[in-house]
């Protein structure tokens, strides 16, 4: 690629690659596919980007045709994939499920980052076993600074919200585990009962809600893809 971006290449990979591969832009796409269009919710799907980077690829991707930015509620800009964008889904989909079946999970869960698990859970979670009433279930990561011990999903008529401040609710559940242990349960590389067993998962509450974790969870969207490394 010379200095200016481009790969000079006539080859539709090569073009195409000058929009996608620049850094965070998968992951940005990634977060537009699942439904986020705010920018301060997109910020809380890519954590570790700049709001200064992030508003600069965001740009890109307008002047490319792949989002579209238009007020919404309240005046706030809301980013929406154009029709070049939604076909990008079967691309991006595709990485994820390459890299749930080809990269070692152990190098996987070296990246822990307990908002982007949280976020991704909360976007993920089936209300459906729990109680029909509003639902408050705290998770505890004890090996973390304390200012990110805590996190609550509350979920209330089938909307789900995550509190990094405790919400003032009853908690309904309370699901002490290490980062490490619910990250690979949540990838699909563990089971609940497996970290329960190996004492690496604890509960304190519903025993109904703390029995059908493992169907309100909501997994990664590429828990179920085969793997072909250990």
């Amino acid at each position: 690629m010379d200095e200016h971006g481009s790969y000079g290449q006539f080859c539709p990979v090569s073009m195409a690659a000058e929009i996608l591969c620049t850094r965070w832009t998968v992951l940005v796409l990634r977060e537009l596919l699942c439904g986020t269009t705010r920018f301060n919710d997109l910020r809380r799907g890519v954590p570790r980007m700049s709001p200064a980077l992030l508003s600069k690829r965001l740009k890109e991707l307008e002047r490319a045709g792949v989002i579209v930015a238009r007020p919404g509620e309240r005046g706030v800009t809301e980013y929406r994939l154009s029709p070049a964008g939604k076909d990008l889904e079967p691309i991006v989909m595709g990485l994820g499920f390459w890299g749930q079946r080809w990269v070692e999970s152990q190098l996987s869960l070296k990246h822990l980052d307990p908002s982007l698990l949280m976020w991704d859970m909360r976007r993920n979670l089936n209300p459906q076993p729990l109680p029909r009433r509003r639902c408050t279930i705290q998770f505890l990561y004890p090996e973390l600074p304390e200012s990110r011990q805590n996190w609550w999903l509350v979920v209330d008529g089938g909307a789900v919200d995550l509190c990094g401040f405790d919400p003032g609710f009853e908690i309904d559940l309370l699901v002490t585990s290490s980062l490490r242990s619910m990250t690979a349960i949540w990838m699909g590389l563990s089971m609940i009962r497996r970290e329960v067993d190996a004492g690496n998962l604890e509960f304190d509450g519903d025993p109904e809600i703390a029995k059908a974790m493992q169907q309100w969870l909501g997994l990664s969207k590429f828990a179920g893809a085969p793997r072909s490394v250990a």
